[in-house]
């Protein structure tokens, strides 16, 4: 058994062949480091990533794999390799409407208004230089390797546009499923995993109240949709929280009301931007119709001329990772590392639409949390200005993580 020394710390108990994947990381650290940086400074908005997809495809022809398209910024490599399991591993790639103060020298000007938030740069950085490993060293692993890098996370329908687009029919069916992303959260710059739930379900909504326009000095000659917004605002929160078991999760969300242009005119219409989560599918489908009843009722309180428009967006369903799959990686995770950087960990209330991939095909999955920051938990959220994960050695980590995951079902003795 060979012992690794790992930078920064750590020692890993490996077999040769996962020696030599790690040895090639060590090799392309210098311009694995310069591929983030590109990624960092070239953020896309979701389902607009056309730069961050051609670049990526560029990496793959490099390395000599047969690249396709889906959903129109989507690319997905196979890699085969003789008999054995077949991995998909899922990266994401798309930024965020967010002007970055991250202090880096290579930071997105804040004049732009866009810039990765949320790690995905460096999601996508990570799997480009685990499969260059895996290119690199064929003799070290048998099976199929699919590499899939999704646009879209954030919007929310990445991964469901990239399955209507052909997804199961035009690649190979995977055995195991995995993706991982970048938090501030413990143990500091290790691993957590979380068997079973993960994340919550969450749905996005666009809905509008209809009201009777008029001026302002005659109010009774006009419906004013606004007070009615407001009373659903205050009447949904009562509602989950009266009629949602607490010790769920339930929340819903007015993240946004727009209605009128001026102050002394009554408006004939409010939009309100709803978010719900959920811990399950089934009390985010019972928050969803609690919504639809609530509004609804509202709505006909407030004489509104004509019942309230629903307007679905988009929706995730709950990360739920297979309780034996999660064990057998983690304890890969646990030998590799130590147990100092991998734990348990008990979930979070975000989402992600990671799932809607593997639940394509209705196959075992497990989604890793990442830690990019010293400070752990106490590091800066995601979705902050000022979120920039620390560039060594969360690098290499994630790059060693889409190894070790592949590796728990792939790697030869």
């Amino acid at each position: 058994m060979v012992v690794h020394h790992l930078q920064n710390g750590g020692t890993l108990l490996a077999n040769e062949n996962i020696e030599k994947l790690i040895a090639t990381l060590e090799e392309t650290r210098a311009e694995r480091e310069e591929l983030y940086k590109w990624f960092h400074r070239h953020p896309e908005l979701s389902m607009e990533e056309h730069e961050t997809a051609a670049r990526i495809e560029e990496e793959l022809k490099r390395m000599g794999l047969e690249v396709q398209t889906f959903a129109g910024t989507g690319k997905v490599a196979v890699i085969e390799n003789g008999e054995g399991p077949t991995v998909l591993f899922r990266s994401d790639h798309d930024g965020l409407p967010i002007a970055e103060e991250s202090g880096a020298d290579y930071a997105v000007p804040t004049e732009k208004g866009v810039m990765h938030a949320c790690g995905h740069d460096m999601h996508t950085t990570a799997q480009l230089g685990a499969v260059n490993a895996l290119v690199r060293n064929m003799d070290a692993w048998s099976g199929t390797f699919i590499a899939l890098f999704q646009p879209g996370e954030e919007a929310g329908g990445g991964a469901r546009r990239m399955v209507e687009d052909g997804l199961v029919d035009r690649l190979p069916k995977p055995d195991y499923v995995f993706g991982q992303h970048v938090l501030a959260t413990d143990p500091p710059l290790g691993f957590v995993f979380t068997s079973g739930r993960m994340t919550t379900a969450a749905s996005n909504w666009k809905v509008r109240i209809h009201g009777k326009s008029g001026h302002g000095s005659t109010p009774h000659r006009a419906i004013d949709p606004v007070p009615t917004a407001g009373s659903i605002v205050t009447r949904l929160q009562a509602a989950v929280a009266r009629e949602v078991d607490p010790l769920e999760i339930g929340v819903i969300s007015v993240g946004s009301i727009h209605g009128g242009s001026s102050s002394n005119s009554i408006c004939d219409l409010v939009e309100l931007g709803i978010n719900t989560r959920a811990s399950t599918d089934e009390i985010s489908e019972q928050i969803q119709d609690i919504m639809k009843r609530v509004i609804t009722a509202e709505c006909e309180a407030g004489n509104c001329p004509q019942p309230p428009e629903f307007e679905y967006l988009d929706s995730v369903p709950v990360i739920y990772n297979n309780p034996e799959l999660t064990e057998r990686v983690k304890d890969t995770f646990t030998e590799f590392f130590g147990e100092e950087l991998v734990d348990w960990g008990d979930g979070f209330s975000g989402s992600e639409d990671f799932p809607v991939i593997p639940n394509a095909w209705d196959v075992p999955y497990v989604f890793i949390g990442w830690s990019g920051f010293e400070e752990g938990e106490d590091g800066p959220p995601n979705h902050y200005k000022g979120f920039l994960p620390q560039l060594q050695p969360t690098l290499d980590r994630g790059s060693m993580s889409v190894l070790l995951a592949a590796a728990t079902v792939m790697a030869k003795d």
